[in-house]
Order: structure tokens, then sequence, then C-alpha cells
């Protein structure tokens, strides 16, 4: 059986089948690449091939690299996961509906459980939507200090550590991080994770603009190229893009959803978690919300880098318990499984369908078939 035979037949149907315009796809197996593909179209319009070391918008690709920025400062005591974020940001104090203003702490912004959320999971008039805070994808030349006070205008969904939502709970972690550290996080991230990894195209910025893939939209028959602000209906509710945001260098640096980079990158990132990283892996293992929190459906809780597997059968997956995976609204999809030795990143220019679409889950299930057959 030629190996990748699976993935193969999944990528080359999504692509005929128009629900993706392109994608890069690698598998690691025992932290060694067994698989790499890219295919499709970079810019469809213009007839370019989807190219391996093709530059995409990774958006909330960031979340684990500024976490695992968090986790180094945290590791070296220059913050405490236990301290409120007020230690920092004294003005950042958003409130309960009842007008109180309960303390969040560094650990509430990593797990998503401050009673923070994003303005894409509200219908039109909810409360983010009303305040105009930005998701980190959208308002080109938005200042760090005008979002926050959006943020902390908008009333909490709940009490910090009652509840899951997700957020822009690390746009706020960023923002500690650099007064923490007295520096700008995009230096600070490529201090402690890119530089070390030499991750030389990971950036909070393009290092070459003809290599950056063109963001399409689900549409039908065919997803549309995206322009220069563009809302996307996601669960039923509007998500606002601006592709331009990534070469605007007065836009505060999202920590949620900022950088750009290559699959090979973040490949090497999620695989430095076994190595150079490996305290890190061990702290976002741990499943701190409790699949209760179904953060990716049944069987899903949260970590400090991602969702986490806790059941399995609950979630009807092949994935081992401990798997931590999440995704990309431009298009992407990312797992690490620590038991099989499996790590996955699929990056596509297609948004929503490379990330909640069924391409990934389809994406998932053929790697199972094709490199760890036994399982499940």
């Amino acid at each position: 059986m030629q190996a990748g035979q699976h993935l193969d037949k999944v990528i080359d149907s999504a692509i005929a089948r128009q629900r993706i315009v392109g994608a890069v796809v690698l598998v690691a197996r025992d932290g060694e690449i067994v698989y790499r593909r890219a295919a499709g179209h970079a810019d469809r319009e213009a007839g370019l091939p989807m190219r391996e070391d093709a530059l995409f918008r990774l958006a909330s690709l960031t979340k684990p690299m500024v976490a695992a920025t968090a986790l180094k400062l945290a590791d070296d005591e220059t913050i405490d996961l236990a301290a409120p974020v007020t230690e920092w940001l004294p003005e950042f104090r958003p409130r309960l509906a009842d007008g109180s203003a309960p303390d969040i702490a560094l650990h509430h912004l990593l797990t998503h459980t401050a009673g923070l959320s994003y303005g894409f999971l509200e219908p039109a008039g909810g409360p983010y939507r009303l305040a105009r805070v930005s998701d980190g994808l959208d308002q080109p030349g938005l200042s760090m200090a005008e979002n926050l006070a959006r943020i902390a205008a908008a009333p909490l969904a709940y009490a910090p550590g009652t509840g899951w939502r997700y957020s822009v709970a690390t746009d706020v972690l960023g923002a500690v991080l650099q007064q923490a550290s007295g520096m700008p996080l995009a230096q600070l991230v490529q201090r402690e994770i890119t530089g070390p990894l030499r991750l030389r195209e990971t950036a909070f910025g393009v290092v070459e603009a003809s290599r950056l893939a063109v963001p399409y939209r689900d549409a039908k028959p065919a997803p549309l190229r995206m322009g220069d602000e563009e809302v996307v209906p996601f669960i039923g509710n509007p998500a606002a893009f601006a592709p331009g945001r990534i070469f605007d260098a007065s836009s505060f640096p999202s920590g949620g959803a900022g950088m750009a980079g290559t699959a090979d990158e973040f490949m090497r990132f999620l695989l430095s978690l076994r190595t150079a990283n490996r305290a890190i892996l061990r702290a976002a293992e741990v499943d701190r919300t409790g699949p209760q929190a179904a953060t990716q459906g049944p069987g899903w809780g949260f970590g400090y880098l991602g969702a986490v597997l806790a059941d399995p059968k609950a979630a009807h997956s092949p994935q081992s318990p401990g798997t931590l995976q999440w995704g990309g609204a431009y298009g992407h999809y990312w797992f690490h499984d620590p038991l099989r030795d499996i790590a996955v990143v699929q990056l596509t220019n297609t948004a929503f369908e490379g990330m909640s679409g069924t391409f990934p889950r389809d994406i998932r299930n053929a790697v199972y078939r094709d490199f760890a057959p036994t399982n499940g």
C-alpha cells in the first residue's frame, strides 16, 4: 500500500469538488516527516500552484506560540499564572452584569475561562459587536490600547473560572506579556520561541509577499477570493476579515491571530514539544476545563495550547487521550497525538472549510488509516 494513499484521496476530492482552493499537509510520526504534499492553487485566478513553502496568515495558529511564550516567562518567574491581569494592566477591569469586576488570572486567559468572548461568536447586536472589539483579523491600524479598552467596556459572559468560551483572551495575554517583559510581543515571541527554533519565516508580518497564499471564503459552487474587507458566515454569525491587516505595521500584534508562517515551520514548533519544549507539552496536555466544556465537541476539554481530548469514544475520534488540537480561521487545522507520536499540520487558504468543515475531519481519519491503522 502506498504511504498516504488515503490522504491523497481526501485532498484530491476536496479540490476536485471545490471545497478548498489549495492546501499544504504535513504528517510526522515518531518525530520524522512521513508525508508532505502541496496541492491546488495558492492563487487560483493567476494559476499559481500551491507550494510547500507557501506562507499563510496563521490566524489562531498564533495562539499556541504566544501561549508557549507565556509558559517560558512563567518558568523563569517573570510572570505568575495565578496573578491577576491587573498586575500588569491596571485599567483592564471588565465587569459582570451585576457591576462587579472580578479578578481575571493569567491562567484564565490561557484556558479561555476568563469570561471574555469573540465578536464572531455573537449575533448582530452582541456586546462585542456593539463595542467594536477586534477579533485580531480585522480593523487594520487599531491600537492595542484601544482594543483593550473596548474589551474592558463589554460585559463578562460569566465569572472567571466558572465557564469556557473561546475568546480574545490571547490578545489580552499578549498585552500582559509586553508589559511584563518590557518588549514588543513580536520581539518577545522571537526571543522565546521562533528564534531558538530557527523559525525564520514565522512572524507578525510577511517575509516574502510573493509566497503568501491568497485567501478564499466558502461559497457555492466554488470558494470566492476575499476582498479587502470580507464578512464570512460562521455558525450563523458574521466573521470579519481584513486580509491586508498582516501588512499594516500600525495594527496591534494580535496574540490570538496576528502571525504568518509556513506549514514546515509550524510543524517544527509542534515537534519541539517532544524535545526542547517538552515541559511546555506536559503543561499543555493537562485538561484544565474538563470534557464538559466540549471545546471541540463532546469529549474535548482545553489546556494551555489548545483543546485536549479526554474521551475519544465520545468524540468519535481515532486520536488518543491527551491529543492536542486546534485550528485557524483562514482555513487551518493541527493536532499532536503524544501517545501515538503523530503530529499533523494542515494549512489551506479557504475559510472556514479548512478549519471546521469536513476537510479537517477527513484529513484526521485518513492520517490514522495511513499511518496508525491499528488504532481504533
